[in-house]
């Protein structure tokens, strides 16, 4: 296995692996932006006619199954076939899905293309392959806030530009660019399949076999201790307490999470619904495609990825030792709250008048920053705790609980701000909601973080 513990940064292998995320995050983010303006506007500008809804539940399931599809993925993963090998497949057939999508004249290749994506996409393991190939704990935060810039300069070029492609570059006699647009998403994927499989020669014995067969150090000195005392050391052993209680950490992280995206997911609709209404959305005589704020989301998470990276290695370099992840979590959930603050406020401001659309700049701002004390912890702490034989699995079970954000934060949309609330009230309403679960965070970090500790370490 590669080490990556070196002085001057993570190894080619990271950084081949790291960047396949661009491609399908590119592809992904089109996909899922356009899916909203495609399945409505009308078939005279090369829609498909359907009602608001209808487009609403179709991003959903996209959003939604893109998440679930790991679960049964992971199981292949760790148990039957490397990631090395599954990620090219995955993105084949997420491409497929894509293409598929350019030629939809009617809901079912819309359909189709959310099957294609969603299976691609649980086969496409760059996350557990990380995992792996940065061997050093120590450095796993890092490693996975710089992965989250990557994966958000593939989502920061999809969203960016499409807002640009299907209703101007591609656009011809009153007909929007629907049809490029998805076909370009299946080229981005095909182009990232090529990438990764070249990149493969850098990551050296990573993702070869499946994971149950590729051990972490902590784990091979395990074996050791067990042999000595005459256990089994079989990938299909029983598991000690010690993975156990690892095991019930994610879980319980992961149940913090759907809180988490539910109010993130949650948040991008009133800038598409209310604030379409309530904004001026002109500037410098240029109508700024809704699009743009998933850009703005994705620009600043590629900004604060390299700092936050560098603010999780200082911390880890303290005497006292590194922040839990219970704690920086809490942390995530607190400032998420603080956007909603920020939207109940300038609702307040305004007195009924619209306002420029320039403030979604720092409402996105904070938003992401919440986001990046969250989100890219997730994973690494996965790879920190996850017994070897469950990792991928463990990896989906973190995108389990997006799956389930996914399919709430529609109906909450609907009986919240939509259910006859006064606007910034819902907002005040979820920001303390978010504030509390940040505080449980916090009070519960000594015995959550005892879950993880090896006391015979």
């Amino acid at each position: 296995m590669e080490s990556t513990k070196r002085k001057k940064g993570f190894s080619k292998g990271f950084w081949m692996c790291g960047c396949t995320e661009i491609f399908e995050r590119l592809a992904y983010y089109l996909g899922r932006s356009l899916i909203l303006i495609f399945v409505t506007a009308s078939v005279a500008t090369g829609g498909l006619g359907l009602s608001d809804t209808t487009g609403a539940t179709m991003q959903s399931m996209l959003t939604a199954f893109a998440y679930l599809g790991p679960l049964v993925g992971g199981v292949i993963a760790d148990r039957y076939i490397g990631g090395r090998y599954t990620t090219p497949i995955g993105m084949i057939i997420v491409g497929i899905g894509y293409f598929c999508g350019s030629m939809a004249k009617d809901a079912t290749m819309v359909y189709v293309m959310i099957i294609c994506v969603s299976a691609g996409l649980g086969l496409f393991k760059t996350g557990a392959m990380i995992g792996r190939i940065v061997t050093d704990k120590e450095q796993l935060d890092s490693a996975f806030s710089i992965r989250y810039t990557l994966v958000n300069t593939g989502a920061f070029i999809g969203t960016f530009l499409v807002g640009i492609l299907y209703k101007d570059v591609f656009a011809h006699n009153g007909v929007l660019g629907f049809s490029p647009c998805f076909k370009l998403a299946a080229a981005s994927m095909f182009l990232g399949a090529i990438w990764f499989t070249f990149g493969t020669r850098y990551m050296g014995d990573v993702g070869k076999k499946p994971f149950k067969l590729e051990k972490t150090a902590e784990e091979l000195e395990e074996d050791k201790h067990k042999k000595e005392k005459g256990q089994s050391t079989e990938a299909n052993a029983p598991l000690t307490v010690i993975e156990k209680k690892r095991i019930a950490a994610i879980f319980l992280v992961s149940g913090f999470s759907i809180i988490f995206w539910i109010f993130w997911n949650l948040a991008y609709l009133p800038v598409y619904y209310y604030w379409t209404e309530n904004m001026n959305w002109v500037v410098a005589g240029y109508e700024i495609p809704t699009t743009w704020f998933d850009a703005a989301n994705s620009f600043f998470c590629v900004v604060l990825g390299p700092l936050t990276a560098m603010l999780w290695a200082k911390l880890a370099a303290r005497p006292q030792g590194d922040m839990s992840l219970f704690r920086k979590t809490g942390f995530g959930l607190a400032i998420l709250g603080c956007s909603y603050i920020f939207f109940a406020v300038l609702d307040i401001a305004r007195g009924g008048e619209q306002i420029s659309v320039l403030w979604l700049i720092i409402f996105a701002f904070i938003l992401t920053m919440g986001e990046m004390f969250f989100s890219p912890l997730g994973h690494a702490f996965i790879s920190k705790y996850s017994p070897s034989r469950y990792l991928s699995t463990m990896m989906a079970v973190w995108g389990i609980a997006t799956f389930v954000a996914s399919l709430c934060y529609g109906p909450l949309y609907g009986l919240t701000f939509e259910g006859g609330f006064k606007f910034s009230s819902v907002c005040i309403g979820i920001a303390i909601v978010a504030v509390v679960s940040a505080v449980i965070l916090f009070l519960l970090d000594k015995k959550l973080s005892k879950l993880v500790e090896d006391d015979a370490e």
